[in-house]
């Protein structure tokens, strides 16, 4: 199909982009393209203008921040997933970024394209979350950080104002001795999440001394499961262990369901348990 009529303006700097946003009423960003043109063809999304940054350079690359990373807007999921930088102080961003979609996904697709998206059967927003990550935004006030956890509102809805552009993603390094895993659930053609788990643990003496566990795909937003965060709590690592804590996951959920004719939220959150436990395990087995 063919999307309807626009206007496209190309943005050769962040500057020009948020003025061309405050001055074009529904004007929507276009960077990768493969979350906005898939839309406009199947006319879910009529935005009467483009504004393309998609050759804005301030906005593309990974450099060091502190301990950990700051991911430019534009970079692809292929750039993420080959960064040495990323590999060393966020292995589990790289991990996730080398599962989205395919090949040809991952070397147009970017990191604030995906976010901005804010699909709930994407892999980014659980593993960003899980980090801790931070979204680096400007807009006409300035510029403003927005935690992850708080990024992602709803189905396809994020934080960001009209007139803002999502400029980068700060992730803070992970723990030293600290295992992380990122598992899924694909769906076989799109490769989308049905269910996925991200987990970050933390050992001492045997023991879990400290954990984070978020899961994807079942509701409108990245999950939080703090059941099984505080069941793993100073609890051994063992299969049974990470099971039962596992199991704990059902408790997290009761906001907004995800579910459709590929697998209805029943399924999904019977999957969750499975997931995190496969999450879990994988962490647990990189931890020290």
């Amino acid at each position: 199909m063919f999307p309807s009529q626009f206007t496209y303006h190309r943005a050769a700097s962040v500057a020009e982009a948020v003025q061309l946003l405050g001055s074009n009423e529904g004007a929507k960003l276009l960077a990768g393209g493969h979350s906005l043109l898939p839309m406009m063809k199947l006319r879910v999304a009529s935005p009467p203008t483009l504004v393309d940054i998609g050759h804005i350079a301030d906005l593309k690359g990974v450099s060091a921040d502190g301990d950990g990373v700051r991911i430019g807007a534009l970079t692809t999921h292929a750039e993420i997933a080959g960064s040495a930088l990323v590999q060393e102080r966020a292995p589990v961003l790289a991990e996730a970024a080398s599962r989205v979609g395919d090949p040809a996904v991952r070397n147009r697709g970017t990191i604030g394209g995906n976010v901005s998206h804010a699909d709930p059967q994407s892999d980014l927003p659980t593993v960003l979350t899980a980090l801790g990550a931070t979204i680096n935004a400007t807009g006409p006030g300035g510029d403003r950080s927005i935690a992850a956890a708080d990024f992602f509102t709803g189905l396809l809805e994020n934080a960001l104002e009209d007139n803002e552009v999502l400029t980068s993603v700060s992730v803070p390094g992970v723990a030293s001795g600290a295992g992380t895993a990122y598992v899924k659930f694909s769906h076989p053609a799109s490769r989308y999440s049905v269910v996925g788990a991200a987990a970050v643990v933390s050992l001492s003496g045997g023991t879990c001394s400290s954990a984070t566990v978020v899961v994807g795909g079942v509701e409108s937003t990245p999950t939080r499961a703090s059941s099984v965060e505080a069941a793993l709590a100073g609890s051994a690592t063992g299969g049974d262990a990470l099971a039962a804590a596992a199991s704990a996951v059902s408790g997290d959920f009761g906001g907004d369901p995800v579910g459709d004719v590929f697998a209805s939220n029943e399924y999904r959150q019977a999957m969750a348990a499975v997931y995190v436990r496969r999450a879990l395990e994988a962490a647990v087995a990189r931890a020290g």
